[in-house]
C-alpha cells in the first residue's frame, strides 16, 4: 500500500506564531494533491503537539516561541486541510517520529512507497524521511519538493540536498 504523510500543517506553521508566507503558498496545492489521490492510499497527519511546560523543554530552549499546544487553534489542522478524510492522526511531541515508532505505527500496512509532504522540510519533513528510510531501507521514501516549505527558501533547499544524499528520491 503507498502511505502519505502530511507533517505538521497546523495553523501556527501557516499563519499562526510560527507561519510564514512561504508555508501559506503550499495550502491550496497540497489540497488540490490531497483531492486527487488514489482512494487505496494510507493517509497519516502528523500534528506537532506540546504542553504548557514546552518553553522548558529541550526544544523550548531552542526555539523558545510557544506553539502547537494541545487543544488550541495553533495546534489544529489548517481549515483547507482539516475536513481531509485520512487513515490516521499521530501527535508527536517533538519535531521526529523516531525509526522504531514508525515500524510499529505502520506495523499492519504492507507498505510499497513512502511519501511525505508538509512543513517544515528542513525540521519535521526531513527528520521523519530520514527516520523513515531507516526504518524501511528497500521501500522507496519520497518527498514531494513543491509541497513541502522550509523555514526560508535557503534552508528548504539545504533538506532537499541532504534529503537527495540520504537516498529519499525528491519527486
Amino acid at each position: 500500500m503507498d502511505v502519505l504523510i502530511v507533517v505538521d500543517m497546523q495553523n501556527d506553521f501557516v499563519t499562526g506564531t510560527l507561519g510564514s508566507s512561504l508555508a501559506q503558498e503550499i495550502v491550496i496545492p497540497l489540497k488540490e494533491y490531497l483531492n486527487s489521490l488514489k482512494e487505496d492510499t494510507y493517509v497519516i497527519f502528523t500534528r506537532d503537539t506540546h504542553d504548557e511546560s514546552y518553553m522548558e523543554s529541550n526544544e523550548g530552549l531552542h526555539l523558545p516561541i510557544p506553539h502547537c499546544l494541545f487543544n488550541t487553534w495553533g495546534w489544529q489542522i489548517v481549515d483547507e486541510l482539516k475536513d481531509f478524510k485520512y487513515n490516521r492522526i499521530i501527535n508527536k511531541p517533538n519535531f521526529g517520529i523516531g525509526s522504531g515508532t514508525w515500524r510499529n505505527i505502520l506495523k499492519d500496512i504492507d507498505v510499497k512507497s513512502i511519501t511525505l509532504v508538509g512543513l517544515c522540510t528542513d525540521i519535521c519533513v526531513i527528520s521523519n524521511a530520514l527516520s523513515l528510510k531507516i526504518a524501511y531501507p528497500e521501500i522507496p521514501v519520497r518527498v514531494i519538493e513543491r509541497l513541502c516549505m522550509g523555514v526560508t527558501k535557503k534552508s528548504h533547499e539545504d533538506a532537499i540536498a541532504t534529503m537527495k544524499m540520504c537516498q529519499v528520491d525528491i519527486i
